[in-house]
């Protein structure tokens, strides 16, 4: 046959055709590419915003004695060469090409101080690229003297600007250190970094800052500060009597990870501090990485797993979808090319010669349908990933293996006619049997998903993708099984009417048809999972809404670590946008005479719930002279505590956390009353105000708000990308819905028509016979969409903790899907007008044709 000529006589059908494919083939193969990217980002986001000391790799080891001691840069460099000729290969590509080295010391007291204060030794490879020096100058070579009877080294140092005055140390002075290999310090300079965010710093936060510390059993804190020497101070440190660690920073590219490759790197971690360990033979001391990289790959890819499992069950269904709607699309080709095809096998033609025929017909809308959706998805950015080669290839098969398959099944048999619409064939008991293994499989699924919960040890849990799939087609079976029968139910009660039209309309609808399955197979899950990606999306937004309260507490928060002056605090009260600001004071009390502690807040109450207003956190009322405890403060009725004075608090309720301050441990809200004189830390605002200026009023104090919190949570790239795939894939699901719709209804148009008109000849009328199509089309859609609509809104039940989805709502667990019957209706009223619309016009178009066009002589008789 001449294909050409076939697509240029059904062309409005082979362009609807091509659309589809063009439109499923984008989506396939496009959306993956999104939402890995997104993937990616999240992962990069992740490891830049990490400290350094967590992300990147350092090599470290410690030396015991002076033959393990490296004396001079040049032993320093050699062994990074080997680290990184030794590193994994995964890893090489996120390594940068230059790192750092140091040598520190730690615990090294002050002699005579019986460990009030430590000043350790350091060294550090890119000192003079990182600091400058503003008072004396850089350190020199180390001399020695005497001291006790015998000869020590002196070290030149250089300390931070911030330990002259936190541990008063001053130039020029010269202290002696250790517990017993005593050594000097001499400072000789005062520096400052050059760029004190920098990352680099995260490694040596204790040459930048003095590190307060309370040793175990201890009741003060003692303070730490290493200093800077100069490379040639390396020939006298030595590990000997002290504690003495080599370090080789090998810094992370966070910028070059990608999450594919996440899995692997976690891998190649383990390998490299395997293979460093190996450089420790024949030494006392260990070579050892560390790092904390496993532990971001770790909870970046419990993050992960649980994205894309969200994806992959509302992808998978929008792809089932598609293929379905593309299915329906090759029927109504075939059924108008039924006609042609049963002719050529009446001539003689073969069913290879029918089924090419029909398969070269969709093939050529397909296929340029599906190689232009496949370019166009190169307009998404993001990685290729293998879906998106085997997407459109997918759809291609599928759409023209039912076109060859389809047409070979029905003309097995040339001119033979069947009538699906005068008998419907009983099922056999082994496809019932079967069918009913399949519901009470999904239902047990489905009941062990929610008792063992999710599965991510070996990444992707095959049972939570396997259930929804499960609970879907017993949905579909269970429709299509029992829908006939309420139906015949109506049928029984308007047999005994006068009029013909309802008993016409329902029996045709009751009545078991083969063309009507796709539509139904179709619908459901496109109902379903557009519901639950719609239910699951708002679950996210307004458990999102609730942690971001529950971060601040207030519309405004300020914090500050001293107390806020009245001065602020009455500016910030005249600012624009400000409506009333609560003051609180927060701090850690005593429990009782001993070392038990609790965190408070002394606070009113009333004012901070009023200007909570319908916020979704709230706080209890309280009365004077009471408080309110956390659960591990329970039980104890009247508090004894110690907060600028000894008080007693009656308990008046538990709370089991404060927004914005407290969620566990013990804690406790207070009156402000009971306070001597309320010292406010903490400013509570209701209003808009700018928070730049709010800043500017107090520079010393955090000033964060609500709809900040908000943001961050939902500009995560994770967050982000689960809710616009959620969001794209439910308009692509309800269009999808739609074009069945219309696609069944032209389907059974030439049927439809034909019965129409048998019903013209005894005297129907063009409003009956609107009626007619109406209540025939109807019900299954009306079923349908009621099952699908109830299938979507029952799976995020039924899935349960199988999705947590916490990681994408501030850390707290989405378990309010709230039903809100808003999508679910406008989707059920915009298949319903659909298809009435699909019937009105059915019926006009069939006005426009005669009797002669539709019936066939012999007909009537």
């Amino acid at each position: 046959m001449r294909t050409w000529l076939l697509a240029r006589v059904h062309l409005g059908t082979v362009a609807v055709l091509f659309v589809l494919t063009l439109s499923a083939c984008l989506l396939v193969a496009g959306l993956p590419r999104a939402t890995q990217a997104s993937y990616d980002e999240a992962l990069r986001r992740s490891l830049t915003a990490a400290p350094a000391m967590q992300a990147d790799l350092t090599v470290a080891v410690a030396s015991g004695s002076r033959e393990e001691d490296l004396r001079e840069r040049g032993q320093f460099d050699s062994r990074e060469r080997l680290w990184r000729e030794i590193l994994p290969p995964d890893l090489r590509p996120l390594t940068r090409a230059t790192g750092h080295m140091s040598a520190k010391t730690t615990l090294t007291p002050i002699a005579g101080t019986s460990g009030g204060a430590f000043i350790n030794l350091g060294w550090l490879s890119d000192a003079d690229r990182r600091v400058d020096w503003v008072r004396g100058q850089a350190p020199g070579a180390p001399a020695t003297m005497r001291h006790e009877g015998e000869t020590i080294p002196v070290f030149e140092v250089g300390i931070v600007e911030e330990a002259v005055g936190e541990m008063d140390l001053r130039l020029g002075q010269t202290t002696i250190v250790g517990e017993n290999d005593y050594a000097a310090v001499k400072i000789v300079g005062v520096f400052r970094a050059k760029d004190p965010g920098d990352r680099y710093w995260s490694h040596n936060a204790d040459v930048l800052h003095v590190i307060e510390q309370q040793p175990p059993g201890g009741q003060d804190h003692v303070k730490h500060i290493t200093t800077l020497m100069s490379d040639a101070g390396l020939t006298e440190l030595s590990g000997e009597g002290r504690h003495l660690t080599y370090r080789w920073v090998l810094p992370l590219d966070g910028k070059a990870a990608g999450a594919l490759a996440a899995p692997a790197l976690q891998a190649a971690v383990t390998e490299f501090d395997r293979v460093v360990a190996l450089q420790s033979a024949g030494s006392a001391s260990r070579y050892h990485v560390e790092t904390g990289l496993p532990e971001l790959l770790h909870d970046f890819l419990a993050e992960l797993f649980t994205a894309q499992t969200v994806m992959y069950l509302v992808l998978g269904g929008l792809l089932a979808v598609a293929l379905g709607v593309i299915v329906l699309a090759v029927q109504l080709l075939a059924d108008k090319l039924d006609h042609t095809l049963s002719l050529t096998r009446a001539r003689g033609g073969s069913l290879r010669q029918v089924a090419g025929t029909a398969a070269a017909l969709t093939g050529l809308a397909v296929a340029p349908g599906a190689l232009a959706g496949y370019a166009l998805s190169y307009l998404v950015p993001g990685p290729v990933l293998p879906i998106v080669h085997a997407g459109p290839v997918i759809v291609v098969v599928v759409a023209v293996g039912f076109a060859a398959v389809r047409p070979a099944l029905v003309h097995r048999r040339p001119l033979h006619e069947r009538r699906d619409d005068v008998a419907a064939a009983r099922p056999s008991a082994r496809r019932v049997t079967l069918e009913v293994l399949v519901v009470v499989l999904a239902l047990a699924g489905a009941y062990l998903l929610r008792a063992r919960g999710l599965s991510t040890s070996a990444g992707q849990d095959p049972f939570l993708l396997v259930v929804p799939i499960a609970l879907t087609v017993a949905a579909a079976l269970i429709t299509l099984r029992c829908y006939p029968y309420p139906l015949r139910l109506l049928v029984r009660l308007t047999s005994r009417g006068r009029a013909a039209v309802p008993f016409l309309g329902l029996t045709r609808a009751a009545r078991a048809r083969s063309a009507s399955v796709l539509p139904v197979l179709i619908l459901l899950p496109a109902l379903g999972v557009s519901v639950f990606a719609a239910v699951v999306s708002d679950g996210i937004a307004g458990t999102q809404r609730l942690a971001s309260w529950q971060q601040v507490g207030a519309p405004i928060r300020i914090t500050s670590e001293v107390e806020i002056p009245p001065a602020a605090i009455e500016r910030i009260r005249g600012l624009a946008g400000v409506q009333q600001v609560v003051l609180a004071q927060t701090g850690r009390v005593q429990i009782g005479y001993g070392a038990e502690r609790a965190e408070a807040i002394a606070v009113d109450v009333a004012q901070w719930r009023r200007i909570l207003g319908d916020a979704p956190v709230g706080l209890p009322a309280l009365s004077d002279g009471g408080a309110l405890v956390s659960p591990e403060l329970r039980g104890r009725g009247t508090l004894e505590i110690g907060w600028q004075s000894r008080l007693k608090l009656a308990t008046r309720g538990l709370i089991e956390s404060v927004p914005g301050f407290y969620a566990k441990g013990k804690f406790m809200v207070v009156p402000p009353s009971v306070q001597l004189r309320l010292a406010p830390n903490t400013l509570l605002i209701e209003g808009d105000a700018s928070l730049a200026a709010l800043e500017r009023l107090v520079p010393s104090a955090t000033v964060t708000s609500q709809e900040a919190a908000l943001r961050a949570i939902q500009d995560d790239p994770l967050t982000s990308t689960v809710r616009w795939t959620l969001a794209v894939v439910t308009g692509a699901l309800a269009a999808y819905a739609l074009i069945a719709v219309v696609l069944s209804l032209v389907i059974g148009a030439a049927e439809r028509a034909r019965a129409v008109s048998f019903l013209r000849t005894l005297g129907l009328s063009e409003r009956q016979a609107q009626r007619l199509t109406v209540l025939e089309i109807l019900p299954m859609i009306l079923v349908t969409a009621l099952v699908g609509l109830g299938l979507g809104l029952g799976l995020p039940a039924a899935l349960g903790p199988g999705v947590d989805l916490s990681s994408y709502a501030g850390d707290l667990p989405v378990g309010d899907y709230s039903l809100d019957l808003f999508l679910p209706s406008a989707l059920a009223a915009g298949l319903a007008a659909v298809a009435v619309l699909g019937a009105y016009a059915h019926t006009a178009i069939s006005r426009r044709s005669s009797l002669g066009a539709v019936l066939r002589v012999g007909d009537l008789t």
